[in-house]
């Protein structure tokens, strides 16, 4: 799942010799044989990007790739360094926006590679909001697609389904019936709500299911300028995130509390009832991990579902989420053929066949389903997600300026704790909009 998860460690991976690779080869910096190409991101974990190398080099004898996957803030680390010594691996893992921009000069434009590979419609192939957002940040005028999609995510709640059965409550559409089914699943050994508000993206996601909620794409009409941060429907969403924390539906100490591990482990563990996170919560029920929690198991104890809707705002909860991982290719690969097949077969071939099989997330292009599942309840919780909910997806889980969007996690840090109050927090992002304009 990206950030959030970035469980792997620096790990060298090599086609041929199934090993870590020696670096003092040269192989990280792009310019290995002609039948090499190297690959350095946070994401996918370790594991499934051994699949996802062997499933290539398997259909392609003769080649190899030496992948090395590390923890997120390790491999901003890394891939600046490379970046400032000219030593890009030639394909990257990237996230739409702020990181594609950062070494927007270092990348080639893919729409060649794209179109070589599937075709002069291949945008078609993709879900909307991956599209979009691949391009998120460009400069005015610039069409290039210096990135593409590889997992794409909805960002929903998610409600322990055997809690949900043994109080006899129903996952809540209305900001009212949240507010009931906290009440009613007070008092237990579990969180009704368990929000891990430590966590900047956290946060910003939650707010933006709010917002959205409140009046659909006004925030980002707020980030262009068109509007203002100051607008009362936003600071009404500032005021709602507020009453998570002063209306005890949040539980206490909520922003001490961290997504990864630890929210994780409590929900997984069934110490919570309800949790914001996302799609690519379904892969806990990976076949190929080992002990499977109970709940975890086929989703046999989870249910997804979308952010209540708010009083006086949207009749309907919206849809926000977007690209997870995107992959980009170095314009100074030596080897940008054999990149942009690998990086093609990632995401719609043979190696992302291997990467759906483990859940990782959702496919960025439509049509790919695991060749497994394990349970109806897997299968048609896939279904909704990949037929149903990423379809309908149209607000962005991302603030294009990454000055803008920790200016928002700090306000709404300073909100949960009572430093701030709405209204003020809109005022501090608004500045952090007018300095960065």
């Amino acid at each position: 799942m990206g950030i959030a998860a970035g469980a792997a460690l620096a790990v060298g991976l090599s086609a041929c010799a199934g090993g870590s690779t020696d670096e003092s080869e040269g192989s990280a910096s792009g310019t290995g044989g002609a039948s090499t190409v190297t690959f350095r991101s946070w994401s996918p974990i370790e594991q499934t990007t051994a699949q996802m190398v062997k499933a290539f080099t398997d259909e392609n004898a003769g080649t190899s790739i030496d992948a090395t996957v590390f923890n997120y803030p390790e491999y901003l680390v890394d891939l600046q360094t490379r970046a400032s010594s000219n030593t890009m691996p030639d394909i990257v893992g990237l996230q739409p926006g702020a990181l594609t921009q950062q070494y927007r000069d270092k990348l080639m434009p893919l729409q060649q590679c794209a179109s070589d590979t599937w075709g002069s419609d291949w945008q078609s192939k993709f879900y909307p909001i991956g599209i979009e957002q691949a391009r998120m940040g460009n400069p005015d005028g610039d069409e290039n697609f210096y990135a593409l999609p590889l997992l794409v995510q909805t960002v929903n709640l998610w409600g322990n389904s055997e809690i949900f059965e043994d109080k006899g409550v129903t996952a809540p559409t209305t900001w009212e019936e949240l507010e009931s089914v906290v009440k009613k699943l007070s008092g237990e050994s579990y969180a009704p709500f368990m929000l891990p508000a430590k966590d900047s993206w956290l946060r910003n996601v939650v707010f933006l299911q709010i917002a959205n909620n409140i009046e659909p794409g006004l925030v980002y009409q707020a980030e262009d300028g068109t509007d203002s941060w100051t607008n009362p429907r936003i600071v009404e969403a500032f005021e709602y995130w507020s009453k998570l924390f002063t209306d005890g539906i949040a539980q206490k100490g909520a922003i001490g509390l961290d997504a990864y591990p630890s929210g994780a482990n409590q929900f997984e563990a069934g110490n919570a009832a309800m949790i914001p996170l996302g799609a690519w919560w379904i892969q806990q029920s990976d076949p190929s991990r080992e002990d499977l929690p109970p709940l975890s198991e086929g989703m046999a104890g989870y249910e997804p579902f979308l952010f209540p809707t708010i009083p006086g705002g949207a009749s309907e909860a919206q849809y926000v989420g977007g690209i997870d991982v995107a992959l980009g290719i170095s314009k100074d690969s030596a080897n940008p053929d054999l990149a942009c097949k690998v990086l093609t077969d990632w995401i719609a071939g043979a190696g992302a066949q291997k990467l759906v099989n483990t859940f990782n997330d959702l496919p960025a292009v439509t049509g790919m389903n695991p060749e497994t599942f394990t349970s109806d309840k897997q299968q048609e919780m896939w279904a909704m997600f990949t037929e149903d909910w990423m379809p309908k997806v149209q607000w962005s889980r991302y603030l294009e300026s990454p000055k803008v969007d920790t200016a928002l996690g700090d306000a709404l840090a300073g909100v949960a704790t009572g430093d701030l109050t709405p209204q003020q927090a809109a005022e501090k992002v608004q500045s952090a909009q007018d300095a960065a304009s």
